[in-house]
Protein backbone atom coordinates (compact mmCIF):
# COMPACT_ATOMS: atom_id res chain seq x y z
CA UNK A 1 0.00 0.00 0.00
CA UNK A 2 1.23 3.46 -1.09
CA UNK A 3 0.18 6.73 0.61
CA UNK A 4 0.74 9.62 -0.02
CA UNK A 5 0.11 12.52 3.05
CA UNK A 6 -0.37 15.96 2.24
CA UNK A 7 1.03 18.87 5.00
CA UNK A 8 2.78 15.95 6.96
CA UNK A 9 4.93 18.24 8.18
CA UNK A 10 2.69 20.20 10.09
CA UNK A 11 0.81 19.72 13.94
CA UNK A 12 -0.96 16.27 12.70
CA UNK A 13 0.89 15.09 10.47
CA UNK A 14 4.10 13.44 12.06
CA UNK A 15 1.20 11.78 14.55
CA UNK A 16 -0.51 10.62 10.77
CA UNK A 17 3.00 9.19 9.64
CA UNK A 18 3.85 7.34 13.19
CA UNK A 19 0.32 5.66 13.15
CA UNK A 20 0.21 4.28 9.16
CA UNK A 21 4.08 3.20 9.77
CA UNK A 22 2.92 1.23 13.07
CA UNK A 23 -0.02 -0.13 11.90
CA UNK A 24 0.53 -0.86 8.30
CA UNK A 25 2.90 -3.79 7.19
CA UNK A 26 4.98 -3.13 4.20
CA UNK A 27 3.33 0.60 3.66
CA UNK A 28 5.22 3.33 1.59
CA UNK A 29 5.04 6.55 2.82
CA UNK A 30 5.51 9.59 1.06
CA UNK A 31 4.70 12.94 1.93
CA UNK A 32 4.27 15.92 0.64
CA UNK A 33 4.63 19.73 2.23
CA UNK A 34 6.09 23.51 1.71
CA UNK A 35 8.21 23.40 4.95
CA UNK A 36 6.99 26.47 6.27
CA UNK A 37 6.59 24.70 9.56
CA UNK A 38 9.76 22.47 9.42
CA UNK A 39 11.68 24.27 12.13
CA UNK A 40 9.18 24.27 14.76
CA UNK A 41 10.31 20.49 16.13
CA UNK A 42 9.00 20.27 19.93
CA UNK A 43 10.67 17.39 21.60
CA UNK A 44 11.05 15.49 19.49
CA UNK A 45 13.57 12.38 19.56
CA UNK A 46 13.65 12.04 16.24
CA UNK A 47 13.39 13.75 13.09
CA UNK A 48 9.10 13.11 12.34
CA UNK A 49 9.69 12.56 8.75
CA UNK A 50 12.34 9.96 8.85
CA UNK A 51 8.79 7.90 8.81
CA UNK A 52 8.18 8.27 5.44
CA UNK A 53 10.00 6.88 2.87
CA UNK A 54 10.09 9.87 0.69
CA UNK A 55 9.71 13.56 1.59
CA UNK A 56 8.48 15.90 -1.27
CA UNK A 57 8.81 19.67 -0.77
CA UNK A 58 7.26 21.74 -2.68
CA UNK A 59 3.57 24.07 -2.97
CA UNK A 60 0.09 22.80 -2.92
CA UNK A 61 -0.50 24.73 -5.61
CA UNK A 62 1.63 22.62 -7.77
CA UNK A 63 1.49 19.59 -6.97
CA UNK A 64 3.39 17.16 -10.12
CA UNK A 65 1.26 14.33 -11.37
CA UNK A 66 3.86 12.18 -10.94
CA UNK A 67 4.00 12.55 -6.87
CA UNK A 68 0.53 10.32 -6.43
CA UNK A 69 0.83 8.17 -9.30
CA UNK A 70 1.05 4.87 -7.69
CA UNK A 71 -0.74 5.53 -4.67
CA UNK A 72 -3.65 3.50 -3.27
CA UNK A 73 -4.52 6.63 -1.16
CA UNK A 74 -3.90 10.33 -0.58
CA UNK A 75 -4.28 12.15 2.77
CA UNK A 76 -5.05 15.88 2.74
CA UNK A 77 -3.49 17.73 5.51
CA UNK A 78 -2.54 20.98 4.00
CA UNK A 79 -3.62 24.23 5.00
CA UNK A 80 -3.83 27.58 6.11
CA UNK A 81 -4.91 25.81 9.24
CA UNK A 82 -6.49 28.55 11.61
CA UNK A 83 -9.00 31.50 11.82
CA UNK A 84 -6.17 34.32 12.30
CA UNK A 85 -4.42 32.91 9.42
CA UNK A 86 -7.18 32.92 7.62
CA UNK A 87 -8.28 36.32 8.34
CA UNK A 88 -4.55 37.73 6.95
CA UNK A 89 -4.33 35.62 4.15
CA UNK A 90 -8.23 35.42 3.29
CA UNK A 91 -7.65 35.23 -0.81
CA UNK A 92 -4.88 32.82 -0.20
CA UNK A 93 -6.47 30.40 2.21
CA UNK A 94 -9.51 30.13 -0.41
CA UNK A 95 -6.60 29.29 -3.04
CA UNK A 96 -5.02 26.87 -0.92
CA UNK A 97 -7.62 25.51 1.61
CA UNK A 98 -10.40 25.28 -1.81
CA UNK A 99 -9.06 25.65 -5.31
CA UNK A 100 -5.91 23.83 -4.24
CA UNK A 101 -7.42 21.06 -2.78
CA UNK A 102 -9.85 20.55 -5.53
CA UNK A 103 -7.18 20.40 -8.55
CA UNK A 104 -5.05 17.89 -6.16
CA UNK A 105 -8.17 15.37 -5.54
CA UNK A 106 -9.16 15.73 -9.68
CA UNK A 107 -4.71 14.75 -10.10
CA UNK A 108 -5.39 12.23 -7.61
CA UNK A 109 -8.47 10.33 -9.30
CA UNK A 110 -6.81 10.76 -12.95
CA UNK A 111 -3.70 8.88 -11.81
CA UNK A 112 -5.75 6.48 -10.44
CA UNK A 113 -5.76 6.97 -6.77
CA UNK A 114 -8.53 5.09 -4.81
CA UNK A 115 -9.27 6.81 -1.70
CA UNK A 116 -8.93 10.66 -0.91
CA UNK A 117 -9.22 11.45 2.46
CA UNK A 118 -9.71 15.24 3.28
CA UNK A 119 -9.10 16.81 7.07
CA UNK A 120 -12.56 19.36 7.11
CA UNK A 121 -13.39 20.91 10.55
CA UNK A 122 -16.42 21.48 12.92
CA UNK A 123 -16.07 24.58 12.14
CA UNK A 124 -17.75 24.67 9.42
CA UNK A 125 -21.24 24.82 11.65
CA UNK A 126 -19.99 28.28 13.24
CA UNK A 127 -22.32 29.35 15.54
CA UNK A 128 -25.27 26.75 16.39
CA UNK A 129 -27.76 27.38 18.73
CA UNK A 130 -30.03 24.19 19.79
CA UNK A 131 -28.69 20.82 20.41
CA UNK A 132 -25.69 19.28 19.02
CA UNK A 133 -25.03 19.55 14.91
CA UNK A 134 -25.37 16.91 12.86
CA UNK A 135 -24.38 16.66 9.88
CA UNK A 136 -27.07 17.14 7.93
CA UNK A 137 -27.41 19.97 9.59
CA UNK A 138 -27.32 23.44 8.18
CA UNK A 139 -23.92 24.98 7.52
CA UNK A 140 -22.83 28.56 9.43
CA UNK A 141 -19.04 28.96 8.31
CA UNK A 142 -18.52 32.23 10.11
CA UNK A 143 -14.53 32.57 8.47
CA UNK A 144 -12.58 32.48 5.77
CA UNK A 145 -11.03 29.00 6.72
CA UNK A 146 -14.19 27.87 7.80
CA UNK A 147 -15.89 28.81 4.11
CA UNK A 148 -13.16 26.88 2.37
CA UNK A 149 -13.36 23.71 4.36
CA UNK A 150 -17.26 23.97 3.11
CA UNK A 151 -16.56 24.95 -0.61
CA UNK A 152 -13.94 21.61 -0.77
CA UNK A 153 -16.65 19.54 1.13
CA UNK A 154 -19.67 20.24 -1.26
CA UNK A 155 -17.42 20.06 -4.47
CA UNK A 156 -15.54 16.79 -3.92
CA UNK A 157 -18.74 15.26 -3.93
CA UNK A 158 -18.69 15.62 -7.84
CA UNK A 159 -15.35 13.85 -8.13
CA UNK A 160 -16.51 10.60 -5.65
CA UNK A 161 -17.20 7.99 -7.93
CA UNK A 162 -17.41 3.91 -7.22
CA UNK A 163 -13.25 3.91 -8.21
CA UNK A 164 -12.33 6.87 -5.96
CA UNK A 165 -13.66 7.00 -2.85
CA UNK A 166 -13.91 10.61 -1.20
CA UNK A 167 -13.97 10.96 2.68
CA UNK A 168 -14.58 14.28 5.04
CA UNK A 169 -13.59 14.26 8.26
CA UNK A 170 -14.96 17.00 9.74
CA UNK A 171 -12.70 17.03 12.68
CA UNK A 172 -13.36 18.42 16.32
CA UNK A 173 -10.66 20.99 17.80
CA UNK A 174 -7.48 19.29 17.38
CA UNK A 175 -5.48 19.20 20.83
CA UNK A 176 -2.37 17.15 22.42
CA UNK A 177 1.40 16.79 22.27
CA UNK A 178 2.84 16.34 19.04
CA UNK A 179 6.46 16.60 17.15
CA UNK A 180 5.56 19.60 16.04
CA UNK A 181 3.11 21.17 18.58
CA UNK A 182 1.09 24.33 18.00
CA UNK A 183 0.10 26.78 20.90
CA UNK A 184 -2.61 28.70 19.33
CA UNK A 185 -5.27 25.68 20.36
CA UNK A 186 -7.37 26.30 22.79
CA UNK A 187 -6.33 23.37 25.25
CA UNK A 188 -2.82 23.56 24.18
CA UNK A 189 -2.79 27.12 24.96
CA UNK A 190 -4.76 26.67 28.36
CA UNK A 191 -1.78 24.25 29.39
CA UNK A 192 1.23 26.28 28.51
CA UNK A 193 -0.26 29.62 30.17
CA UNK A 194 -0.92 27.42 33.04
CA UNK A 195 3.10 26.05 33.26
CA UNK A 196 4.68 29.10 33.09
CA UNK A 197 3.18 31.85 34.35
CA UNK A 198 0.22 29.32 36.86
CA UNK A 199 -2.93 31.64 35.09
CA UNK A 200 -5.38 31.07 32.35
CA UNK A 201 -6.79 34.20 30.61
CA UNK A 202 -10.42 33.03 29.18
CA UNK A 203 -10.63 36.12 26.11
CA UNK A 204 -14.39 34.93 26.39
CA UNK A 205 -17.15 34.74 29.05
CA UNK A 206 -16.20 30.91 29.14
CA UNK A 207 -19.55 29.87 27.97
CA UNK A 208 -19.19 29.33 24.14
CA UNK A 209 -18.82 25.20 23.13
CA UNK A 210 -16.07 23.21 21.54
CA UNK A 211 -15.54 20.24 20.61
CA UNK A 212 -12.21 18.59 21.40
CA UNK A 213 -9.91 15.75 19.50
CA UNK A 214 -6.50 14.37 20.39
CA UNK A 215 -4.12 14.39 17.58
CA UNK A 216 -3.80 10.92 18.12
CA UNK A 217 -7.00 10.21 17.87
CA UNK A 218 -7.05 12.34 14.36
CA UNK A 219 -4.75 9.75 13.26
CA UNK A 220 -6.77 6.83 14.35
CA UNK A 221 -9.92 8.26 12.27
CA UNK A 222 -7.89 9.14 9.30
CA UNK A 223 -6.52 4.93 9.17
CA UNK A 224 -10.15 4.06 9.28
CA UNK A 225 -11.02 6.41 6.23
CA UNK A 226 -8.01 5.43 4.59
CA UNK A 227 -9.38 1.78 4.41
CA UNK A 228 -12.86 2.39 4.07
CA UNK A 229 -14.79 0.82 1.47
CA UNK A 230 -17.64 2.68 -0.51
CA UNK A 231 -20.05 0.36 0.67
CA UNK A 232 -19.87 1.64 4.30
CA UNK A 233 -20.98 4.62 4.09
CA UNK A 234 -21.14 5.64 0.66
CA UNK A 235 -18.64 6.40 -2.22
CA UNK A 236 -18.76 10.07 -0.58
CA UNK A 237 -18.68 10.87 2.98
CA UNK A 238 -18.92 13.58 5.51
CA UNK A 239 -18.54 12.77 8.87
CA UNK A 240 -18.07 14.56 12.46
CA UNK A 241 -15.10 13.25 14.03
CA UNK A 242 -14.73 13.25 17.36
CA UNK A 243 -16.49 12.18 20.42
CA UNK A 244 -20.12 13.39 22.47
CA UNK A 245 -18.06 13.38 25.38
CA UNK A 246 -15.36 15.99 24.33
CA UNK A 247 -18.04 18.45 23.63
CA UNK A 248 -17.20 21.21 26.37
CA UNK A 249 -17.40 25.27 27.07
CA UNK A 250 -14.68 26.67 27.23
CA UNK A 251 -14.56 27.60 31.14
CA UNK A 252 -14.73 23.42 31.68
CA UNK A 253 -11.35 23.24 29.70
CA UNK A 254 -9.54 25.72 31.93
CA UNK A 255 -11.27 24.07 34.89
CA UNK A 256 -9.80 20.79 34.01
CA UNK A 257 -6.48 22.05 33.15
CA UNK A 258 -6.54 23.97 36.70
CA UNK A 259 -7.12 20.62 38.37
CA UNK A 260 -3.99 18.89 37.17
CA UNK A 261 -1.58 21.99 36.90
CA UNK A 262 -1.23 22.76 40.12
CA UNK A 263 -1.71 26.77 41.74
CA UNK A 264 -3.03 27.93 38.89
CA UNK A 265 -5.32 30.68 38.40
CA UNK A 266 -8.40 31.15 36.12
CA UNK A 267 -9.79 33.97 34.88
CA UNK A 268 -12.51 34.99 33.19
CA UNK A 269 -13.72 37.96 30.46
CA UNK A 270 -17.27 38.34 32.05
CA UNK A 271 -17.47 41.67 29.93
CA UNK A 272 -16.50 40.36 26.35
CA UNK A 273 -18.52 40.50 23.75
CA UNK A 274 -19.92 36.87 23.06
CA UNK A 275 -17.93 34.67 20.97
CA UNK A 276 -19.60 33.65 18.08
CA UNK A 277 -17.88 30.76 17.23
CA UNK A 278 -20.11 28.25 19.38
CA UNK A 279 -21.10 25.31 18.87
CA UNK A 280 -21.25 21.45 19.84
CA UNK A 281 -21.52 18.24 17.34
CA UNK A 282 -22.84 14.83 17.20
CA UNK A 283 -20.77 12.13 16.42
CA UNK A 284 -23.53 9.24 16.29
CA UNK A 285 -22.33 8.48 12.47
CA UNK A 286 -18.72 8.06 13.23
CA UNK A 287 -19.21 5.95 16.49
CA UNK A 288 -21.35 3.57 14.49
CA UNK A 289 -19.17 3.75 11.18
CA UNK A 290 -15.38 4.15 12.74
CA UNK A 291 -15.64 0.77 14.87
CA UNK A 292 -12.21 -0.18 16.08
CA UNK A 293 -11.03 3.28 15.78
CA UNK A 294 -12.70 5.69 17.94
CA UNK A 295 -11.31 8.21 20.04
CA UNK A 296 -9.45 6.44 22.87
CA UNK A 297 -7.75 9.64 24.84
CA UNK A 298 -10.05 11.68 27.45
CA UNK A 299 -9.73 15.10 28.81
CA UNK A 300 -7.34 14.90 31.27
CA UNK A 301 -5.04 12.32 29.52
CA UNK A 302 -4.66 15.36 26.69
CA UNK A 303 -3.84 17.45 29.70
CA UNK A 304 -1.20 15.55 30.95
CA UNK A 305 -0.01 14.74 27.59
CA UNK A 306 0.42 18.31 27.17
CA UNK A 307 1.72 18.91 30.54
CA UNK A 308 4.10 16.39 30.95
CA UNK A 309 5.36 16.69 27.27
CA UNK A 310 6.01 20.88 27.19
CA UNK A 311 7.51 20.07 30.48
CA UNK A 312 10.12 17.30 29.15
CA UNK A 313 10.80 19.97 26.86
CA UNK A 314 11.77 22.65 29.71
CA UNK A 315 9.26 24.88 28.71
CA UNK A 316 9.14 27.77 30.19
CA UNK A 317 8.69 31.08 27.60
CA UNK A 318 5.78 33.48 28.88
CA UNK A 319 6.01 35.18 25.53
CA UNK A 320 5.28 32.10 23.39
CA UNK A 321 2.23 33.83 21.60
CA UNK A 322 4.81 35.70 19.99
CA UNK A 323 7.33 32.36 19.16
CA UNK A 324 7.39 30.20 16.30
CA UNK A 325 4.72 27.67 18.46
CA UNK A 326 1.99 30.37 16.65
CA UNK A 327 1.87 29.77 13.37
CA UNK A 328 0.48 33.12 12.10
CA UNK A 329 3.71 34.45 13.87
CA UNK A 330 5.75 31.59 11.47
CA UNK A 331 4.19 32.75 8.43
CA UNK A 332 4.50 36.68 9.53
CA UNK A 333 8.39 36.16 10.62
CA UNK A 334 9.09 34.12 7.30
CA UNK A 335 7.29 37.50 5.28
CA UNK A 336 9.29 40.29 6.94
CA UNK A 337 12.81 38.40 6.62
CA UNK A 338 11.52 38.06 2.85
CA UNK A 339 11.80 34.40 2.66
CA UNK A 340 7.83 34.17 1.90
CA UNK A 341 5.70 36.03 -0.86
CA UNK A 342 2.92 37.80 -0.30
CA UNK A 343 0.77 34.54 -1.52
CA UNK A 344 2.80 32.48 0.76
CA UNK A 345 5.01 31.18 -1.68
CA UNK A 346 8.95 30.63 -1.30
CA UNK A 347 10.66 33.51 -3.23
CA UNK A 348 14.00 31.99 -2.99
CA UNK A 349 14.52 27.86 -3.08
CA UNK A 350 18.42 28.08 -3.93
Amino acid sequence: MKIVVTGNMGYVGPLVLRRLRESHRGIELVGYDSGFFAHCLTGAQRFPESRADIQHFGDIRQVPEEVLRGADAVVHLCAISNDPMGALFEEVTLDINYRASLDLAAKAKRVGVKAFVFASSCSVYGFAEGGPRREEDALNPLTAYAKSKVFTERDLASLASDSFTVTCLRFATACGMSDRLRLDLVLNDFVAGALVSQRINILSDGTPWRPLIHVKDMARAIDWAIQRDHRDGGKYLTVNVGSDEWNYQVKDLAAAVAKLVPNVEVSVNKDAQPDKRSYRVNFDKFTKLGQGFLPSVDLQGAVVDLRDGLMTMQFRDPEFRSGEFMRLVTLRRLREVGQLSDNLMWKDRS
